[in-house]
Parts: structure tokens; C-alpha cells; sequence
């Protein structure tokens, strides 16, 4: 499978770069892969705080869908459960930094997460400044998106357990000394990193497209190279970090693409894998959760486009420089539609074959390897550097067997 490789490709190069162990906590345990990946899927789920709320699901729900989940549509909900869990992770660093700062959010993190503080950390806020500029509500849009992620995990892996079926647990990965050193951010273990970003940006450009669908072959520019050359902080790494204007409003900017490319996968990832379940009650689920991934995608696509424009901004730790053109200006006809920052409506694209007329859709949504896509979309954005070869295993494993689902067969 080619995105298998590229997975394995990715692994590989992470490990030769930054060493497995090198942004790695010392407690972090070797693992017998064998036994691990037969193990592990319910491996740890006893452990965490969130177990109390799975103990809890009344028995009585088992009765109420049409009994037991077939072995596909069980895979499906454990790979949607493991991808919630990692946008949690993602969103709960930026939650913390640059999210409204009620206890609501950290309140049902505690509960989720063993050792997680159950108060709010005060937030960061030079930074919340610098990522308000694209919009004076995102404060409040970072917390609801990080609550919705929250429940989310929960609801799948509840609902797994009211099958009869396990649920998923990435506790033990969760070994990364990869919190931000800044001024609000929690010093917890994570299992991603968000020091070291790549953005992809050619979500921006399909969107516009009149003529282009992902899922018929065609491919696109990003909006904003530079985001694809070398790695960018998406949140600031100490407070060093926030002394330089131009620099900290280049980590807000960055951070307001990356919302939407981690949006952007659930908005593709659950109509694709939609079309492999089984139990219309499952269905239902996927249906339900992928709408609110939409609705998501769609706020974080509007903001972005408010990025304060930037030139050849450089990182004083890495050298790495960025550049943020101003879209808002793109709508000037020498430019044309790609780059216009109010095109935020999927535009009218060719659909299911170019014979048809052009409709406005959600893009890609082709079912065949949408897990394993959504997998590869994680790890091209560099999130999961210094993570273990067990780590890349058990949610590779994951989504094939999503993947591998097939309608109608138990």
C-alpha cells in the first residue's frame, strides 16, 4: 500500500533526524511490538482517569442499537477514536496558551488524562494577542474546538464499550517532553509536538478550484510555501519567543493554517470512511461527528485568511524563515480566484466524474485508504516527532484495519 510506505518512509527519517529518544521522557518503556499491538488496543484504558467514565455506560445501551458491531465497523470507530485523541492532544496545548481560560476545558481533560490539572492555566498573553489578530473571538473558537475533540474520544470509545467491543487508549504513548517552556502551557508529557510544524496549505487552493478534485487525480499549490520549507513553532517555545512582534505574530499565523489543516482531515476523513460501515447506527455517529469536523474546518478556513502579512520573518533559533502573503488583497483580478480569502464556500468542482456537472463538495472523499490518508496527513505536518516505532505501529495497524472494512461483512 503506498501510503503505508510513505508512513514507514516518514518513520524512518524522523528517527534518523531527531533520534527516538531524544524528545523523549527517560520513563518512557521499551515495548514488544508482537504483544503490544495484540494487547494494546484496551492496554491502559483501565489505568486512566477517563476509565471511570467508560465503567459508567449503562449496560442498557447495548440493547437500544442492533446488537453486536461488526469487525469493520468496530475498526472504524477505534481508528476515528485514536485520531480524536491526537487532535485533542494537539488542541490542548493551544487551548492552554491562547484558549478562553474557564476551568470547563481542563476540568474534562482531568478526567481524560492521568495527571492532567483540572484548573486553567491563566493562558500566554502576548501570544492569545498575536493569534487574536486573525480574529477577536478566537479564544473562545480554540476552546470549543478542543471541548468538542474531548467528547468526541469519549463518545466513540463509550459507545465501543456499550457494544461490547474495546476501546482505544494512547496513554503509553504519551511520553513526549515536548510542552511548551512559555508562560501558560502545562509541563505534561504529549504525544505530539508542536515546536517544529509543517503546514500544508493546498487545502486552501482545492477549496477554489473550479476544475480540480483531489479525489480525480488533480493536485495543487499551497497558499503559503514557505510553510513547507523546513519547520515552524506553531505555539512559542519559551518566552523568549514572544520578544520579537514580527516573529511571535509569524507562531499565531502559523497556528491559524494548522487549525485548519487538522480540520481539514476529519472533514474528508469521516464521509470517506462512511461509506464502509455497516450498522446505520454507526452511520449515524459518523455522520453526526463529521459534520461538527466540518463546521470546524470552516471557521478555521475563514480565519486564516486573516493573517497579518509577513516577509521573509526569521526563526532566531532555527533560521528557518516564513512568509505570509495578504490574501485579503487577493481578490485583485491579476491574482484571480485561488488565493481569494473570502472564497471560503467550497467552490462548484468536478465530482465523481468530470462527465457530470460541476457541484460544491466536501474534498477528497474517496473511501479507499481514507484512514491511512488521514494518518499521512498527521505525520506530514511533523507532529510526531520523537514518537516510538511502537507508537507508529499501533496507530498505523489502526487505521489499516479501518480501512480494510468492507460494507456488509461481519
Amino acid at each position: 500500500m503506498k501510503s503505508r510506505s510513505l508512513v514507514d518512509l516518514t518513520l524512518s527519517n524522523l528517527n534518523q533526524t531527531n533520534g527516538e529518544d531524544s524528545s523523549s521522557f527517560s520513563a518512557k518503556k521499551a515495548f514488544n511490538r508482537r504483544s503490544f499491538l495484540r494487547n494494546s488496543v484496551v492496554a491502559g484504558a483501565a489505568v486512566t482517569a477517563g476509565a471511570a467514565i467508560l465503567e459508567n455506560v449503562p449496560s442498557a445501551l447495548a440493547e437500544q442499537g442492533n446488537g453486536h458491531l461488526t469487525r469493520g465497523d468496530a475498526a472504524i470507530l477505534r481508528w476515528l477514536a485514536a485520531a480524536e485523541i491526537i487532535e485533542t492532544d494537539l488542541w490542548l496545548q493551544y487551548q492552554e496558551l491562547a484558549g478562553t481560560q474557564d476551568n470547563k476545558v481542563s476540568t474534562i481533560a482531568s478526567q481524560q488524562i492521568p495527571g492532567y490539572p483540572a484548573s486553567p492555566t491563566g493562558g500566554n498573553a502576548p501570544y492569545t494577542n498575536a493569534v487574536s489578530q486573525l480574529d477577536g473571538d478566537m479564544a473562545q473558537y480554540i476552546h470549543d474546538n478542543t471541548e468538542d475533540e474531548l467528547t468526541h474520544e469519549t463518545f466513540i470509545n463509550a459507545f465501543l464499550v456499550s457494544k461490547g467491543a474495546p476501546p482505544v487508549s494512547l496513554e503509553q504513548f504519551r511520553t513526549l517532553d515536548s510542552s511548551s517552556r512559555a508562560t501558560g502551557a502545562n509541563r505534561i508529557p504529549r504525544l505530539t509536538d508542536l515546536r517544529k510544524l509543517t503546514v500544508d496549505t493546498t487545502w486552501w487552493t482545492r477549496y477554489r478550484s473550479r476544475t480540480g478534485n483531489p479525489d480525480l487525480g488533480d493536485s495543487f499549490a499551497p497558499a503559503v510555501p514557505s510553510l513547507v520549507v523546513g519547520t515552524h513553532p506553531g505555539i512559542p517555545r519559551t518566552d523568549d519567543d514572544l520578544n520579537d512582534s514580527n516573529f511571535l505574530q509569524a507562531i499565531a499565523n502559523t497556528a491559524g493554517f494548522h487549525f485548519a489543516d487538522i480540520e481539514v482531515g476529519g472533514s474528508s476523513m469521516y464521509p470517506g470512511l462512511a461509506q464502509r460501515v455497516s450498522n446505520v447506527e454507526v452511520l449515524r455517529i459518523l455522520l453526526s461527528i463529521g459534520g461538527t469536523e466540518i463546521a470546524h474546518f470552516q471557521t478555521w478556513h475563514d480565519k486564516a485568511g486573516n493573517a497579518i502579512p509577513l516577509t521573509n520573518v526569521k526563526d532566531p533559533v532555527t533560521g528557518v524563515s516564513v512568509t505570509f502573503p495578504d490574501l485579503t488583497a487577493a481578490a485583485v483580478p491579476a491574482v484571480g480566484e485561488d488565493l481569494q480569502s473570502n472564497l471560503i464556500m467550497p467552490e462548484p468542482t468536478a465530482f465523481l466524474s468530470r462527465q457530470l456537472p460541476v457541484c460544491s463538495i466536501i474534498r477528497p472523499t474517496a473511501t479507499k485508504g481514507a484512514a491511512m490518508a488521514a494518518l499521512q496527513g498527521f505525520v506530514n505536518m511533523n507532529i510526531f516527532a520523537g514518537q516510538s516505532k511502537a507508537f507508529f505501529s499501533f496507530v498505523t495497524r489502526l487505521a489499516q484495519e479501518a480501512d480494510d472494512a468492507k460494507r456488509g461483512v461481519s
